[in-house]
């Protein structure tokens, strides 16, 4: 069903010219290219996982090392990289990343009625990309969080489509790469749909299952992954977390308190998720604002909560801009972003281990915002406008004005 996108300019979802994807060309070669150089093994946090799966190919438990924090179908994931060479990983493994975040931008368009050559297609991945410090760092990472940004917005984009059970196989297929997406059990559960809600589980939990049966150790997840993630990991890890369980006592505030303020965040977060839900207004906002909501209230207490797993969201947030009322209509989301713009010096927040603070702001303002956004009752919505100039129709039936 239509909805209404009147308030903003009709070129946003118009065809781009060609110049500006040249752009964007230019800024995703620059940064493959320099991570490629930079990086020998593909990323610090790759390189975790495939030295998990070359000590499952020599025998040696993939959990003898406490960072290893995935489950046991990633180890045979990583497999296929472990028998590469270091001069392959190092090219191949931020292209690859690179391509699951365009193609995860490629689904948010898909999912809220956005044209792929359109001029938010390539501005909006140009600002991610040059604009939003956890985009670059995911790259340089090689983190394995890049399977989830592409998985949300698939997902929702299936069930978009009326293809519940498709899209909990894809959101299952993410949890055996990365358990990250597993708070969108709770869409799948204020939707009624069970059957996907069942797939979404038995993908995760039979991989995992087999795959372990493969491991020396096979409840090494449970006995030693676990123990680490629920104990607050160590001290280095402890310094690039933005939950505010962890934020909050470098700055003074006693543990116990901040776990309850970031407990009870994450518990008005998900009831404003769920009214969101329930406020069942057509479109597709109903869906990226309430998985949105979702992840940043658990991520508000998850351990850990890192800088680019606001990637997640961003993205599909940021997609739904050519609607009236969206969260990224807001200044509050455009204020959020400030403190990951690149190049930014902050004062006393110079080191990189001081980052976290200001990640902790943007996972909270932009938690308050969305949670605000879901929350409130809906807004009556005009039947016309006067003086409104001719339409521009966007693929999936929606509408916009031009004049």
């Amino acid at each position: 069903m239509s909805e209404d996108k009147d308030g903003i300019p009709g070129w946003l979802v118009r065809r781009s010219p060609w110049p500006p994807w040249l752009g964007l060309v230019a800024v995703l070669g620059a940064l493959v290219g320099h991570v490629a150089r930079a990086t020998p093994d593909g990323g610090m946090d790759n390189a975790i996982v495939v030295r998990a799966a070359r000590a499952w190919l020599e025998g040696r438990s993939p959990y003898d090392d406490p960072h290893f924090l995935y489950l046991p179908g990633a180890v045979l994931a990583a497999v296929p990289q472990a028998v590469l060479p270091p001069e392959v990983l190092r090219v191949l493994v931020p292209l690859v990343v690179t391509a699951c975040l365009v193609g995860g931008w490629g689904c948010a368009l898909r999912l809220h009625r956005v044209p792929l050559d359109s001029r938010l297609a390539v501005f909006g991945l140009t600002v991610l990309a040059a604009g939003f410090a956890p985009f670059g760092h995911l790259v340089r990472l090689g983190n394995w969080t890049a399977t989830a940004v592409l998985a949300l917005p698939l997902g929702l984009l299936l069930a978009s489509r009326g293809r519940w059970t498709a899209a909990g196989a894809v959101l299952g297929t993410a949890l055996v790469l990365k358990p990250l997406l597993a708070p969108l059990a709770l869409l799948l559960l204020f939707a009624g749909r069970r059957r996907a809600l069942a797939v979404m589980v038995a993908v995760p939990v039979l991989a995992s299952g087999a795959s372990a049966l493969l491991l020396p150790d096979p409840a090494g997840f449970l006995t030693r992954t676990l123990p680490f993630l629920l104990h607050g990991q160590d001290a280095f890890v402890r310094l690039y977390e933005a939950s505010p369980g962890v934020v909050l006592p470098r700055l003074g505030v006693p543990g116990p308190a901040a776990r309850a303020l970031a407990l009870a965040a994450c518990a008005a977060g998900l009831v404003a998720a769920h009214r969101r839900w329930r406020r069942a207004d057509p479109g597709p906002l109903r869906l990226s604002e309430t998985a949105a909501g979702l992840m940043l209230s658990v991520f508000l207490v998850s351990r850990p909560s890192y800088d680019h797993y606001l990637l997640v969201v961003v993205p599909l947030l940021l997609a739904g801009l050519p609607y009236a009322g969206s969260v990224a209509r807001g200044p509050w989301f455009w204020l959020a972003m400030v403190p990951q713009l690149p190049g930014l010096t902050w004062p006393y927040l110079e080191t990189v281990q001081r980052r976290a603070f200001r990640d902790a702001v943007t996972l909270g303002v932009l938690a308050v915002t969305v949670a605000h956004r879901c929350g409130r009752p809906p807004r009556a919505r005009p039947s016309g406008r006067a003086g409104a100039g001719p339409r521009a129709t966007v693929p999936g039936g929606d509408h916009l004005y031009t004049g």
